[in-house]
């Protein structure tokens, strides 16, 4: 048996020597450098971790949530068909308008049942309760859109009433009249004509072709609503 593995180990033998005969001769010149680093690729990790917001200052992500809210404002002011409101959605700057809008509709009275004016709890309560009623109005027709986007898209488009609710308050410094209700009342128009062409840029796509009319009719009414207590508004 030995001289059998011996007889069957000599042709590989042979083999390995003559396929590595030649590297003997072969040597490393002087001049080619030899030293160095070995590095891996690591450019994907990178990205990922200069995109995380684990390692982000608080001022960095501060100010970085203001300028997305800034950019969402300039959408709403110049309203055009797009999709920013809708894919960078937020809720930032609904709750910052709608609590601008509460304090400045906030009647400065002690006696809040003489005042008969509306309050931070029920201008908040309606603003956000109207906000949830047409986002289900608008799931049920079949949209095609997420329960927050349509929230973040009725809640920046009340910018312009907010607008139109300090250009009042500035208004009602002078005195009372006629005019002063003419000029109030083009002002809020023109908001509310605004608010309603920005959200309809925004929510038309998003509906059924037959059924836009069932989707926008709700926005209207939920401006008209939020315009209609700017407009009564008169300060104590």
């Amino acid at each position: 048996m030995s001289d059998l593995q011996r007889l069957m180990m000599e042709p590989t033998d042979h083999h390995a020597q003559a396929l590595f005969a030649g590297l003997s001769d072969i040597s490393i010149s002087q001049d080619i450098p030899v030293e160095g680093e070995i590095t891996i690729p690591m450019r994907s990790h990178i990205r990922e971790f200069d995109s995380s917001t684990l390692n982000e200052s608080v001022q960095n992500t501060i100010m970085r949530d203001l300028k997305a809210v800034g950019k969402k404002f300039m959408h709403v002011l110049y309203p055009r068909k797009s999709n920013t409101l809708l894919r960078d959605w937020d809720l930032w700057g609904p709750l910052i308008l709608c609590v601008t809008l509460a304090l400045m509709l906030q009647r400065s009275s002690v006696d809040s049942e003489k005042d008969g004016g509306p309050q931070f709890a029920e201008v908040f309560v309606i603003v956000w309760f109207g906000a949830v009623t047409i986002t289900l109005n608008s799931k049920l027709l079949g949209g095609n859109i997420s329960f927050f986007q349509s929230l973040c898209v009725l809640g920046y488009c009340i910018l312009p009433l907010t607008v139109a609710m300090l250009v009042c308050r500035l208004v009602l410094l002078a005195e009372q009249g006629p005019i002063n209700f003419m000029v109030r009342l083009f002002v809020v128009i023109v908001m509310f004509t605004w608010s309603i062409v920005a959200s309809t840029a925004f929510l038309a796509d998003s509906q059924p072709p037959n059924r836009k009319a069932l989707a926008i009719y709700p926005v209207f009414l939920f401006y008209f609503v939020i315009s209609w207590m700017i407009l009564t508004f008169t300060p104590q």
